[in-house]
C-alpha cells in the first residue's frame, strides 16, 4: 500500500464564494493528491479543505493553499464565529497509511518552515508537532485570537517556531500539526439565545469537567437566528459521537431547548457513524462485515 497523508487545512472565509474556490483550486491542479471534500460556513466565516496524496505531493499543495489564502484573505477585516488567528488558520496533516507519526512531524515542520520564511507568516507548530508542552492543545495556541496576537507574539514564550516575531497585519499567524483523525461536529438548539449555548459547551467540554476528548463553544448562527454548540471530537474511539450528542441533549432539557438536529463538517470514519447506529438501534453481536459496501470491498 502507498504512503499517504491527509491533510485538512481550515481557513478564514467562508462567505465569498469565488475566494473560496479560488483557494481549493489549488488543490485540485496539484498533481498526486486527490480532493475528498470542502465546505464552507457563513456563520463561522470559515472553510475545512480536505485532499489526500503522497508525502510530497501533500506538502506542496498544502503550501501552495497558504499561499492563494495569504494572497485573497484580509485578517484585518476578518469576523466570524468560529476562533482563528490567521488566514490559514491551521494545517493539520493526518497519518493514513504506511506513513508514521514521525514522519508527519517532518512534514509538518517542512511546511511550517516555507510558510514562516516564504510567505512572511509567524507559524505555531502543535499537537504532536509541538515544541513545547503548552503549545500542544490548539486552544492555548490560538488564545487572544488574531487581535490579541498584536501583544501576545512580542513574548519570548510565544516566539513562532518559524517565521517573524511581529504579526502579519493580512495574514495573521498560522498553527501546523499532526493529529489524529478530528470530527467536527455541531449541535443546533432550537434558541437563540447564546448564553445557553455557551453553559452546554462548557458543561461537555473537557476542560469544563465533560467529555474527555470534546472540545466545545457555542456559536449564534445568524442567518437561521438560533445558537449551536460546536464541538471538536479528537478521538471518537473514545468520545463517540452519539455520547456528546445525548450529553447535549441532557444539558438542553434544563433549560427546556430542543434540539434541533446536527451536522458533520467535514469527513468523519465511517466506524464513527457504524458506532452510532449500533448505539440507537440497540444491534446485537453487529459485524462490520455486515455492510453490504464493506463485503462487496472484499
Amino acid at each position: 500500500m502507498a504512503k499517504i497523508i491527509e491533510c485538512v487545512p481550515n481557513f478564514s472565509e467562508g462567505r465569498n464564494k469565488e475566494v473560496i474556490e479560488a483557494i481549493v483550486d489549488e488543490v485540485r491542479k496539484a498533481k498526486g493528491v486527490k480532493l475528498l471534500d470542502y465546505s464552507w460556513d457563513y456563520d463561522h466565516n470559515r472553510t475545512v479543505v480536505t485532499f489526500v496524496g503522497g508525502p510530497d505531493d501533500v506538502k506542496a499543495a498544502a503550501f501552495n493553499l497558504a499561499k492563494k489564502a495569504s494572497e485573497l484573505i484580509d485578517m484585518s477585516i476578518h469576523q466570524g464565529g468560529h476562533p482563528r488567528m490567521g488566514a490559514t488558520d491551521v494545517v493539520p496533516f493526518i497519518p493514513v497509511s504506511e506513513v508514521t507519526v514521525d514522519e508527519c512531524v517532518e512534514i509538518a515542520k517542512e511546511v511550517g518552515k516555507r510558510i514562516g520564511e516564504e510567505l512572511n507568516i509567524p507559524v505555531y507548530l502543535y499537537e504532536d508537532a509541538a515544541t513545547k508542552p503548552d503549545r500542544q492543545n490548539l486552544a492555548d495556541v490560538r488564545k487572544g485570537q488574531y487581535e490579541g496576537f498584536f501583544e501576545k507574539i512580542k513574548k519570548g514564550e510565544w516566539k513562532p517556531d518559524f517565521g517573524p516575531q511581529i504579526m502579519n497585519v493580512k495574514s495573521g499567524a498560522t498553527a501546523v500539526g499532526v493529529r489524529v483523525p478530528l470530527i467536527a461536529y455541531n449541535i443546533n438548539l432550537g434558541t437563540n439565545d447564546i448564553s445557553i449555548a455557551d453553559k452546554i459547551a462548557k458543561a461537555i467540554r473537557y476542560i469544563g469537567g465533560g467529555l474527555r476528548y470534546v472540545k466545545a463553544m457555542g456559536v449564534k448562527l445568524q442567518e437561521r437566528n438560533i445558537v449551536q454548540v460546536s464541538m471538536n471530537i479528537v478521538n471518537y474511539e473514545k468520545t463517540s459521537i452519539y455520547r456528546a450528542f445525548e450529553m447535549v441533549k441532557m444539558e438542553a432539557q434544563r433549560y427546556g431547548v430542543p434540539v434541533l438536529g446536527s451536522e458533520l463538517v467535514g469527513l468523519a470514519p465511517m466506524k464513527a457513524l457504524l458506532d452510532c447506529a449500533e448505539y440507537y438501534l440497540q444491534l446485537e453481536n453487529f459485524n462490520i462485515d455486515q455492510i453490504l459496501e464493506k463485503r462487496i470491498e472484499n
